[in-house]
């Protein structure tokens, strides 16, 4: 089979690899049909998610057709077309028992990182009863890639850590694809002000179309003026950090307001400083989450009913063996204009 294999930072390449087989009777092998590139991926590629080895197929999203089911496997036959998780859960686990399935034991963020992923023509789906859904009849595959990991990261790790309240007041640094879906998310709680910060202009307007109320073209000092003006200089209620970079994360600090919460989505590769010397005597919390994807199947109701629609979010679209250039266009979205790509396996 055709996969996309990870060589060391700064190296990738498309390689024939054997198809998986089944290791565990839990297992199952989803045959890939739709799959797509996560930031992740590219912070993987900087050398900035050190578990993730030379030699691994990349991808932890999309949507496939099961192939061959472990003998333990209860839920899911040969020919169902499933949902693939961005996080394996065993479901029995102490961390699992408590919802947070991205610490399961024998699961969490494995696929694309530790354990080949699904930028390929096959994957192993460990624990496949608790890390697959079933996809309904009818419902657009296209759309539900979006639900492996950037709408429940976007809603879990942004707007519910958060907490997004009706007629607060939100702050998102950051444009790309998992802002954007926290911005989309948001407004399941009708908040009054959603201010997304970016210097990417194709970016900025996609987020005035999906339901910003005001936005913020710049960084750093400016981009603080700016949202303190916007807010009368009090900051926001939630400002959501969806970069992963140390200037984000102090801007993040920059703007936030007395009793407001910082969430942190952002993969993080190096330090960024917490300059407690200010925020100590505001009533500031700072969350952090890998997302659990416990909220995948109320947010699979929402988009089957319209409620959102998260492939506006797809901007491009590759076949696999183009996959090299669906990088090159989704590492250069201020160029290309990119947002999310699909790329179609079969």
């Amino acid at each position: 089979m055709k996969a996309l294999i990870f060589e060391g930072p700064g190296k990738k390449s498309l390689q024939e690899r054997d198809i998986p087989a089944v290791q565990n009777p839990t297992d199952a092998i989803v045959r890939v049909a739709k799959t797509t590139i996560c930031g992740t991926d590219l912070h993987i590629l900087k050398g900035d998610v050190p578990p993730c080895a030379p030699g691994r197929v990349l991808g932890h999203e999309g949507v496939g057709v099961v192939e061959q089911a472990g003998a333990g496997v209860t839920q899911f036959k040969k020919g169902d077309h499933v949902l693939i998780s961005c996080i394996s859960s065993c479901g029995k686990c102490e961390y699992c028992r408590r919802g947070m399935y991205s610490h399961c034991t024998t699961g969490g963020w494995i696929l694309g990182n530790t354990i080949d992923g699904t930028q390929a023509e096959y994957v192993r789906i460990p624990h496949a009863d608790t890390s697959l859904y079933p996809i309904p009849d009818g419902t657009d595959e296209d759309a539900l890639v979006m639900l492996s990991d950037i709408l429940p990261t976007g809603f879990e790790c942004g707007v519910l850590n958060g907490k997004v309240q009706p007629g607060a007041s939100v702050a998102i640094v950051g444009a790309g694809p998992v802002g954007l879906a926290a911005l989309l998310t948001a407004q399941f709680y009708s908040p009054a002000e959603l201010i997304v910060i970016d210097l990417d202009e194709n970016r900025l307007e996609a987020a005035k179309r999906f339901g910003a109320t005001k936005t913020v073209k710049a960084t750093g000092e400016e981009a603080k003026r700016q949202l303190l003006q916007l807010t009368e200089n009090k900051g926001v209620d939630t400002t959501i950090e969806a970069v992963g970079i140390p200037a984000t994360f102090e801007l993040c600090q920059e703007i936030v307001a007395a009793g407001g919460v910082i969430a942190n989505i952002g993969v993080h590769g190096v330090k960024a400083d917490l300059h407690l010397e200010k925020l100590w005597s505001h009533n500031i919390a700072i969350t952090t989450r890998l997302v659990d994807t416990v909220t995948t199947p109320m947010l699979l109701k929402t988009v089957r009913s319209g409620k959102i629609d998260p492939k506006k979010l797809i901007t491009h679209r590759f076949k696999l063996d183009a996959i090299l250039d669906a990088y090159g266009t989704f590492s250069k979205a201020s160029d290309t204009r990119a947002l999310k790509v699909i790329i179609e396996a079969d």
